[in-house]
């Protein structure tokens, strides 16, 4: 009877974790149709370089027949047809018998490379290629879709060349990502101090004290707003799965006006440090400054062009990046995290909701891929994409690899937002508790800089987009926790020393000296 099979979920779980490590690359499928002047497109196919070398360019690429074999499964010298496969790259479907037992059929007929056609997704070719140890033909995989665009464009008789062309060790965009990413959370997290230091110099008495509290009552993160906000954001990804050729139009109108209004925010507070240009016009009794209506016309425009051009791949990317770096700056200046306990619960539960839509979900779909996935790609065909990302084109989108892999390296705004919204707490503490040196917003942001660069190299080894709050998380909250255990501050940073609780006697500046917060800010 052999040993127990595993169970087809444990055999698809551990199949998940093995692929990426497979040895795989990327190549190129040029083809060619009959016609004056000859037709021709370029595919991507996925193969073991370990296996089979190719050339790096098309002129070194040796040019074969197409043999359509996907009506037999080739698993017997009885499948391959009378006319032969002799000197012909021959496509089969995936299943029926092993991969490299069609290889060996193909190559005994003569063929060329076989080529898998596969319904869902690429899995690079992969065995114990030792018991087929004659195997010297090209095996590689290409989307069925692909294949069948193939026809439909180029008709029956095809030609083909095959090659894998040279690709850079270095990507330039995980440095322009980093960039942006560590920018953003750093001026994010020094504009919520600025702001908090304002407050505490305005705190000098109650009347001022409770007014300030009611204004911003609706910007603070409570524990419970925490485990409403990462509910009401499941529900939305869902919602967004089954409904998104509707929704998706909703999401980017509110993208359009909440950009518009950051990106004036943001602009506005750098105009309003400039000395120059302050004429006012007066309507309804108001003073309004003309170059902040100019503004306002500036960021609306950006917005409104960016909603008409958004698909213009090219420079709209430029655009997107410049309202959501926009976006992500004014949410973490202007929401606040009371205290690390509600820092450690928001954080804690997007890991879970970041793994459970990237890992888990894969099993839970009909084509096995994941939610977030999906959603970032445009699900269901889909061409309209969610702008909740900053997008850098990589090199490949210049030339022909860009068939094979994501023209752009992407990072999501809630992989800035939400330990932006950690190091702005942390900002707030040092200023509350007059640290000259700034040492937790400033150990925050390296723990966010070691995150993204650990985020980056398993990337590279994976080969595969990885969720960045996975090491982000622990990165940033490790190292909060370990900086305010080292200071003796821990019970005061897990329970927050910010203004909203001044009035509350049991907050002390540190275990080991209790002084009441708001005497503290008063002398400040």
């Amino acid at each position: 009877m052999g040993p127990p099979r595993p169970p087809p979920a444990a055999a698809a779980l551990l199949l998940g974790f093995l692929l990426p490590l497979t040895a795989a690359q990327e190549a190129i499928l040029h083809a060619s149709g009959d016609g004056a002047p000859s037709p021709s497109k370029d595919y991507c196919l996925l193969y073991n370089p370990h296996w089979t070398a190719l050339p790096h360019t098309l002129e070194d690429a040796t040019s074969v027949s197409l043999k359509n074999l996907t009506s037999t499964p080739l698993c017997s010298i009885s499948d391959i047809p009378p006319e032969g496969i002799k000197n012909k790259a021959v496509v089969v479907q995936w299943g029926t018998c092993h991969v490299l037992e069609k290889a060996r059929i193909a190559q005994t007929g003569g063929a060329e490379a076989l080529l898998v056609a596969n319904n869902s997704v690429l899995f690079p070719p992969s065995g114990n290629k030792s018991e087929f140890h004659d195997l010297k033909i090209l095996i590689a995989f290409i989307n069925h879709k692909d294949f069948k665009d193939m026809k439909q464009t180029l008709g029956d008789n095809i030609t083909v060349k095959i090659y894998s062309p040279s690709w850079p060790n270095f990507d330039y965009t995980m440095v322009v990502i980093f960039a942006i990413s560590v920018f953003t959370v750093a001026l994010g997290g020094y504009w919520s101090g600025l702001i908090e230091l304002e407050s505490m110099k305005a705190m000098t008495n109650t009347e001022d004290r409770e007014m300030r509290r009611k204004k911003e009552e609706h910007l603070i993160f409570s524990p419970l707003t925490v485990v409403i906000f990462v509910v009401v954001c499941c529900v939305m990804m869902v919602l967004l799965y089954f409904f998104y050729k509707w929704l998706v139009y909703v999401m980017i109108a509110i993208f359009c006006i909440a950009s518009a209004m950051s990106l004036y925010n943001c602009l506005a507070a750098l105009i309003h440090k400039i000395p120059y240009g302050q004429c006012t016009i007066v309507c309804r009794g108001k003073s309004i400054e003309v170059r902040l209506i100019f503004l306002a016309g500036l960021c609306m425009a950006v917005a409104a062009v960016w909603a008409v051009f958004r698909n213009e791949d090219r420079w709209a990317w430029i655009l997107q990046d410049i309202l959501g770096i926009a976006f992500c700056l004014n949410l973490i200046k202007t929401l606040k995290l009371p205290n690390f306990m509600s820092c450690v619960i928001l954080l804690g539960l997007l890991l879970l909701y970041d793994v459970f839509f990237v890992f888990i979900t894969p099993f839970i779909t009909k084509n096995g891929e994941s939610i977030m996935v999906e959603l970032a790609a445009g699900p269901f065909g889909n061409t309209e994409k969610l702008p909740v990302v900053i997008k850098v084109p990589k090199l490949a989108y210049f030339s022909v690899m860009n068939v094979c892999l994501m023209p752009v390296s992407i990072l999501g705004f809630g992989d800035i937002i939400v330990p932006g919204l950690l190091i702005a707490y942390c900002r707030r503490f040092d200023e509350q508790t007059g640290s000259s040196s700034s040492i937790y917003y400033i150990s925050s942001i390296i723990a966010y800089a070691v995150g993204m660069i650990l985020t980056f190299v398993v990337l590279v080894l994976m080969k595969k987009g990885q969720p960045a709050l996975l090491y982000l998380v622990p990165c940033t909250l490790i190292t909060a926790s370990v900086v305010a255990w080292r200071r003796k501050e821990m019970k005061r940073f897990w329970k927050g020393n910010s203004y909203q609780i001044m009035d509350r006697p049991d907050y002390a500046t540190n275990e080991e000296n209790p002084v009441i917060a708001g005497e503290q800010i008063v002398q400040q």
